[in-house]
């Protein structure tokens, strides 16, 4: 299938890019999206939750009544959990919440990914640009030109560029990656995808083996 690539002023170049069909025009797989959504976010979490059981409450061990003739049911320790102050009965403990999956899916995800923002009019492709220095100025005269400014914008460059990288920091709804920091949430998660012309091949090429 072909695009049109559009410079940073948003106007047409008059040129046309050949995106893979494999690629850019599957029909997308919903549940290997899924899965591979659910393991970047499971990714995300610390796993650091921790309550303290019985055998970890600070208290005396003693019997803290008598085992009969009390007419209440018989207690052995205060830290029992039905006491307050006693300990959390299977409580959380830190744990990993990451999970496995092939890559193989993972690739079908990111295709999928790929193929549904194609399907649903969300991808742009714009010719390599640079800036001489950072500057989030310039970097919203490029938003502006391409109707993204009060839009969520993923930027997908070939290769690392400092500069429009920082141009872009400050800015909430904008978000510059490179092809290696790409992941389907992160796709997804955008109103409209911008792929440079040097990220193209890279991409690509890491989907189609």
């Amino acid at each position: 299938m072909e695009v049109k690539v559009l410079d940073i002023n948003g106007k047409d170049t008059g040129r046309k890019v050949q995106l893979s069909d494999a690629v850019f025009a599957i029909e997308p797989n919903k549940h290997a999206i899924y899965l591979d959504v659910k393991q970047y976010l499971a990714n995300q979490r610390q796993g650091t939750h921790k309550a303290k059981e019985r055998a970890e409450v600070t208290g005396s061990t003693r019997k803290i009544k008598k085992q009969k003739g009390t007419g209440t049911a018989r207690a052995g320790s205060i830290k029992n959990p039905l006491f307050k102050g006693g300990g959390t009965v299977f409580g959380p403990r830190p744990r990993s919440y990451s999970f496995k999956l092939n890559k193989a899916l993972k690739r079908l995800a990111r295709k999928s990914a790929f193929s549904q923002k194609v399907k649903d009019s969300e991808l742009i492709v714009i010719e390599d640009f640079n800036f001489d220095t950072p500057s989030t100025k310039n970097f919203i005269t490029v938003l502006k030109a391409l109707g993204l400014e009060n839009k969520k914008s993923l930027f997908v460059l070939g290769d690392t560029n400092k500069n429009v990288y920082l141009s872009s920091r400050n800015l909430k709804a904008s978000k510059v990656v490179t092809i290696s920091e790409l992941s389907t949430y992160a796709i997804l998660n955008t109103n409209n995808l911008v792929l440079l012309e040097s990220s193209l091949e890279g991409i690509e090429e890491n989907l189609s083996k």
